[in-house]
């Protein structure tokens, strides 16, 4: 379901794996990004007329609940199928994407999701 080579993925495969503890593996066909919970995927889908969208070059990130509200407005970013419903929002990259933005999104859904101690261990950064 991904292209290991992707120049996308390597970007956010930097920015994911630069935070504390942080880990790849495959879950569900997709990158996920973890600590002891998944903090982001590279991929999603949604719903559309019970056909399954694909999001090929996109992240899937769990924002603050107060942040959601703003993605949701954007019409780069999407609810996608499954996550959606836990809080979970997809951003599409493209190439005008501001990466300093997917970072953090990346940072705070790392911080939604990680133990304390590496939390900690990134705000001593």
């Amino acid at each position: 379901m991904f292209d290991d080579a992707d120049p996308v993925l390597e970007r956010v495969r930097r920015l994911a794996l630069a935070l504390p503890g942080a880990g790849e593996k495959v879950s569900h066909g997709r990158p996920a990004f973890f600590t002891t919970k998944v903090f982001a995927y590279y991929g999603g889908s949604v719903k559309v007329d019970g056909e399954y969208v694909q999001h090929p070059h996109c992240v899937v990130v769990k924002p603050e609940p107060s942040e959601r509200e703003a993605l949701t407005q954007d019409d780069r970013c999407y609810v996608p199928a499954y996550l959606g419903a836990s809080g979970w929002i997809g951003v599409d990259l493209t190439d005008d994407t501001d990466w300093s933005e997917v970072a953090e999104l990346l940072d705070d859904s790392y911080r939604q999701t990680a133990p304390a101690r590496l939390v900690a261990e990134l705000d001593r950064r």
